[in-house]
């Protein structure tokens, strides 16, 4: 049975007023330029030119968010037994196991047909063998297919238990329904499915269960700690300044939890801001030897980290907020 895939599994709520959500009262002051322009040029050093592409995305009002009209990428192998597939603003990520493959988000339903399963025949996975799909957060654009794999396998759905209160509150669109409520997350505590420990950290801020999902891989067998930050504010310019103080709260949390586990491999589920174009287009000419673009390094990965934190308070500046530390 495919629940004897799944092992460290506890159906447990999560505490909601650890993570409230922000006070609809605050009242901002007037912006405070000196301190937004302090806080860019701060990210701007802190990215160098491995991150300037974060750093110019979360520190530039008005960017663009994903689109369902967003160009597919090319489906890649990208370590042993990971693979990229979807397109370039919405990522799904498939690890295969002995057992089954494992999904990290399932993408737009409307994409199931004409998008994800043709690129995983590409890739030669077979959606029969899909056990178990974790969803970062309560989007359809991330929750999406999974109802497709729940009714015709049988796949489980993982969610955090906040937003599968929020999934359950969602209309559908064009008739696509969220699926069934099946295995719940617990922050902070992990669990294996199929021999893949996870580890996941409840960042709330996009959504009010939103995830960061800390997991395992190996490139040609050396093994490597991997992240996908659930939580990105695509527009962070349109968020209140509270907003913004959650947000760099859930990465400071997630930050500390990725620097003790020695994360060195950045990976989104939004890769708008990481230059995994470019990533891709490295892998696929890489030549025996050579480094594996997506594997940054755990100081790296920590200066990605606080590059967003920094790009988040020149926007609360930008507000007139209060900059937290």
């Amino acid at each position: 049975m495919r629940t004897a895939f799944l092992t460290g599994l506890v159906a447990l709520a999560i505490a909601g007023a650890a993570h409230a959500q922000a006070n609809p009262n605050f009242i901002a002051g007037p912006p405070d330029w000196s301190a937004t322009k302090a806080h860019a040029d701060k990210a701007h050093q802190i990215a160098g030119d491995q991150w300037k592409a974060a750093a110019d995305y979360f520190c530039t009002p008005g960017v663009p968010p994903n689109r369902i009209t967003d160009p597919p990428i090319q489906p890649t192998k990208l370590f042993d037994n990971l693979y990229a597939l979807a397109d370039s603003g919405t990522t799904v990520y498939a690890i295969t196991t002995p057992d089954g493959i494992i999904l990290i988000d399932a993408s737009y339903p409307q994409q199931t047909d004409k998008l994800l399963l043709p690129q995983m025949a590409q890739l030669g996975l077979d959606p029969a063998k899909v056990i178990f799909i974790l969803v970062t957060h309560g989007h359809q654009d991330h929750y999406g297919g999974s109802t497709y794999f729940q009714q015709k396998y049988g796949t489980k759905v993982a969610v955090s238990s906040l937003d599968w209160d929020l999934m359950a509150n969602n209309k559908p669109v064009e008739g696509h329904a969220p699926p069934k409520r099946d295995v719940e997350i617990q922050d902070g505590k992990a669990f294996t499915v199929s021999g893949v420990t996870f580890t996941p950290v409840l960042v709330p801020g996009h959504t009010p269960g939103s995830l960061a999902i800390i997991f395992p891989v190996k490139d040609n067998g050396k093994p490597h700690i991997a992240a996908i930050y659930g939580s990105a504010p695509l527009r962070a310019d349109r968020l209140k300044p509270e907003g913004l103080v959650q947000e760099i709260g859930s990465w400071k949390k997630f930050a500390a939890v990725a620097s003790r586990m020695k994360v060195d491999v950045e990976l989104q589920n939004h890769p708008l801001f990481d230059n995994m174009p470019a990533k891709l287009q490295a892998l696929a000419g890489r030549q025996p030897g050579q480094p594996n673009p997506f594997v940054v390094g755990a100081p790296s990965y920590a200066r990605y980290t606080e590059t967003v934190r920094e790009c988040l308070r020149s926007q609360i500046a930008r507000k007139g907020g209060q900059i937290p530390g």
